[in-house]
């Protein structure tokens, strides 16, 4: 799980709802009826249901996902290599190896699958995630762009109301509140979730995609028998200054 994603959203919320004093004061049916569910059939418009569906899951993967570290990864592929390396490919089944990517590896390697169609396998699925990655990056992006729309349109809305309701003094409070606070859900569903969202799922994407390289590099150097104690060299690339160190320790 995702701290940073969890403490910011809360924070920034928490901080935007203490500024108002009295919340209730900003809830507004027909505003949450124009701007929220306004956007969410105005995306789903333009979108599929399962791109739709997919969006909120990517979503949400920014929350309660969290990758390994490349170190970590390094570490559990020496592992693996060298119990290969010991014992044959046969004993790497049964292995417990939480990265979904790996272990597919991992399984068309003690299959005894051509190294050649492994990678090729693996290349296509990792294709296939950062696929799904920009189909959710466009459909936030729509969201984005529809929420602040919406919320003119409800500006709009409501001042149209007031206006023809101008010798009624009762009904200009309301039609009023529809027009200040439809602009204002627009602002907070572009500003305070659409941005961090793909900012967040940009960030995991690219993460993934280097995660994903590494793994198939290392897979194809363990399948052509390579000494797994070299993994940490041949992949140091793929990790951050900072963590070199480490490598020098799962090298031995």
């Amino acid at each position: 799980m995702d701290i940073a994603t969890i403490i910011g959203l809360v924070g920034v919320f928490a901080m935007v709802i203490m500024a108002m004093g009295d919340p209730a004061v900003f809830v507004d049916m027909p505003s949450v009826y124009i701007v929220v569910l306004g956007t969410a059939f105005a995306v789903l418009a333009r979108s599929s249901i399962p791109e739709f569906i997919g969006a909120i899951g990517t979503g949400m993967k920014t929350v309660k996902f969290k990758l390994e570290s490349p170190v970590q990864l390094i570490e559990k592929l020496v592992e693996l290599g060298t119990i290969a390396k010991k014992d044959g490919m046969i004993a790497l089944e049964g292995q417990d190896i939480s990265n979904k990517f790996m272990a597919k590896g991992i399984r068309m390697m003690v299959d005894g699958t051509d190294p050649k169609l492994i990678q090729k396998a693996l290349e296509i699925e990792a294709a296939q995630i950062t696929a799904q990655n920009a189909s959710a990056l466009t459909v936030w992006g729509a969201v984005k762009e529809i929420g602040p729309a919406m919320g003119m349109i409800g500006t709009l809305v409501g001042l149209v109301i007031m206006l023809g309701n101008m010798s009624d003094p009762k009904s200009i409070g309301p039609a009023f509140a529809v027009a200040l606070l439809t602009t204002m859900y627009g602002a907070i569903i572009a500003n305070m979730i659409c941005i961090p969202v793909m900012d967040k799922v940009k960030n995991l994407d690219a993460a993934t995609s280097s995660n994903n390289a590494l793994i198939v590099e290392a897979l194809m150097f363990i399948a052509g028998g390579g000494n797994p104690r070299l993994l940490p060299t041949i992949l140091a690339g793929y990790v951050a200054p900072k963590d070199q160190k480490k490598l020098e320790a799962i090298a031995g």
